[in-house]
């Protein structure tokens, strides 16, 4: 998986490498005015960049530090950063460019269910990675089809801890929670609980699976 990460990365660097990053950016006159871009802040600059500061260019500019800073530290919010997406219409962008950031969620999202706990900076677990997906304007069932198609102790792990906080008195739909209350996912960790019985994390496969039961 990491030589997937790194590839993927390496793919978001080439498809953006041809926007210039400044050191300055332009900001709101009435706000901010100018902004210098400082690595070590970039958590302050996020939250602007696109709206009140630089361009659409200097989003895509900043796109591959961002994208790997959310991955090798917790200080940036997924949320805001895959947020910026949808507010500078990415699907409208070259194909490149969306190909290269389809590859990093699929790379993360992949990255992410094969180690528990995940060690993924910001994304530290499967409802961080789909809530900020879905803030870039994605549908979870993309990213759901992929977990039901691993099988792996790691992935049944995480899908009995998000079970685990599953509001059962709630009842309003959403995707995620119809696709946790689904008999397939009780089915799965009742094999996954037969496959690891004898491990420290047998415990927390069958409790998920007796919450679903009732």
């Amino acid at each position: 998986m990491e030589n997937e990460l790194m590839a993927a990365l390496s793919g978001v660097r080439d498809a953006f490498a041809r926007y210039p990053r400044r050191a300055v950016l332009d900001g709101c006159p009435h706000c901010e005015g100018s902004v210098l871009v400082d690595e070590h802040d970039l958590f302050a600059l996020t939250i602007s960049l696109g709206n009140t500061v630089g361009s659409r260019a200097d989003v895509k500019a900043l796109l591959p530090v961002l994208l790997e800073r959310l991955l090798g530290s917790d200080d940036l919010d997924p949320d805001i950063v895959l947020g910026k997406l949808p507010h500078q219409e990415w699907r409208t962008w070259p194909r490149v460019e969306q190909e290269a950031i389809d590859a990093y969620l699929d790379a993360v999202w992949r990255s992410l269910l094969a180690d528990h706990p995940p060690r993924l900076g910001s994304f530290t677990d499967p409802v961080t990675f789909l809530d900020a997906a879905r803030a870039a304007g994605e549908h979870v069932e993309r990213f759901l089809d992929v977990w039901d198609a691993t099988l792996t102790p790691p992935a049944d792990r995480h899908l009995a801890e998000l079970v685990a906080g599953l509001n059962f008195a709630n009842h309003k739909p959403s995707v995620l929670g119809d696709w946790l209350r689904r008999a397939a996912t009780r089915d799965r960790l009742h094999r996954a609980w037969e496959r690891d019985y004898d491990s420290p994390w047998a415990d927390g496969l069958a409790e998920a699976y007796d919450l679903l039961r009732r």
